[in-house]
């Protein structure tokens, strides 16, 4: 069996407002070939738009890969890593008894990418020159702006 191709994915959203209007950016690596990836939403938050890099990240990879996937959200980075989103599933989407989990449409699909995916978190400190990271800052800002009325 062949090995996994191994394929970089840088990710970001933004909101103007929060909620308001929103964007995502996307960068894939994969040797010398770059894409990018972007979209928003006119009503939005900015952890839906964390997610929704992330998902267009990942389900833009035709087969499963091995993916190192690096993020400025410790929303999502935490939930991965520390097992939350994975019991938040098992409690029906609910944080505890009584607070039910935010974004559970999201969080379902990106448990399933990560099973299908061998994925690598690296959280980078947004805003703070990682390139990748200011080129999908750039991407996002750009899509949540398409939403402004002016």
């Amino acid at each position: 069996m062949a090995e996994k191709k191994h394929v970089e994915i840088f990710t970001d959203g933004a909101c103007s407002g929060n909620p308001g209007p929103g964007g995502f950016g996307v960068v894939l690596r994969y040797k010398q070939y770059e894409r990018e990836l972007s979209g928003g939403e006119a009503n939005t938050t900015n952890n839906r738009m964390e997610l929704s890099a992330v998902i267009a990240g990942l389900e833009a990879l035709t087969e499963p890969c091995k993916v190192t996937l690096y993020s400025d959200s410790k929303y999502f980075v935490d939930a991965v890593q520390n097992g939350w989103a994975v019991s938040w599933k098992q409690r029906g989407w609910m944080r505890n008894k009584k607070e039910k989990a935010l974004n559970p449409d999201l969080w379902e699909q990106i448990l399933k990418l990560l099973d299908y995916h061998e994925v690598t978190l690296v959280w980078v400190k947004g805003h703070a020159g990682h390139p990748e990271n200011e080129r999908c800052d750039r991407l996002a800002v750009a899509e949540s702006k398409k939403f402004l009325k002016g």
